[in-house]
């Protein structure tokens, strides 16, 4: 097992942690959960700063180029990552991949917004609350690396070989605080906003440097090249 894969698994369970930490504070310390309204962010101290730093400081390494203990699925959008191919990049089946995955992702996108608005209906309803909305966005939280290590439904849509070259890779944020769009107060619009901030720069990077995100210009996508050994796959890939 890869480093990468190592340090992720540590991740899941920390994930899977925080999440039976907040259901034990929604049933003994569920005052606990007020900092979510307004601006009690500044009033009040609770276990759930640490978390939101916890967000922020993932999507912060997001939007910044690193070279080390970051998948390069996460950062491929940016130059220290881009290893160009040494025969000349077909720049017509570049725009052709670029354009066919991004018809499918859009797909991913339409049937995400379907679920956030079942969900916004459930809330505007009265059939779950500002805490409820807080727990969905924590079991995303958790669901995040179980689609990376274990599973990933969204490959089924995607038909991407690996999380390496997901065109999705960086929207995990978005969706995962998308449920929060409903709450209100600085808490939920500070990480909404900085998840569609993260989103940005990747939609804008997929736009202007293309060839970064395609294993047949950028050599670092390469299952022989691959380093991370992050996706359940890759032994087979690299064998076929």
């Amino acid at each position: 097992m890869s480093a990468t894969r190592k340090r992720y698994f540590a991740r899941l369970v920390g994930r899977c942690l925080i999440f039976v930490l907040c259901v034990l504070l929604c049933l003994f310390r569920p005052g606990d959960f007020a900092v979510l309204d307004g601006m009690n962010f500044f009033k009040t101290l609770s276990p759930l700063h640490l978390l939101w730093l916890v967000w922020v400081a993932d999507m912060f390494l997001q939007i910044i180029p690193i070279r080390n203990k970051v998948p390069l699925g996460s950062q491929k959008l940016f130059a220290n990552r881009f290893r160009p191919i040494r025969e000349k990049i077909n720049y017509e089946a570049l725009r052709n991949y670029i354009v066919s995955t991004t018809k499918v992702a859009y797909k991913v996108f339409i049937l995400w917004c379907a679920l956030i608005a079942v969900i916004g209906i459930l809330y505007y309803s009265g059939v779950i609350d500002k805490m409820n909305l807080f727990m969905i966005s924590v079991l995303f939280y958790v669901c995040d690396l179980i689609c990376v290590l274990i599973w990933c439904p969204f490959r089924l849509i995607m038909k991407n070989r690996c999380c390496t070259t997901c065109r999705i890779f960086n929207w995990d944020h978005l969706m995962m605080f998308s449920p929060l769009i409903y709450m209100g107060g600085f808490y939920a619009g500070s990480l909404v906003l900085m998840a569609a901030v993260a989103w940005l720069v990747w939609e804008l990077c997929v736009m202007m440097y293309p060839e970064r995100f395609w294993d047949q210009s950028n050599a670092a996508l390469k299952c022989s090249e691959c380093t991370d050994k992050l996706c359940t796959q890759y032994c087979r890939k690299l064998r076929s």
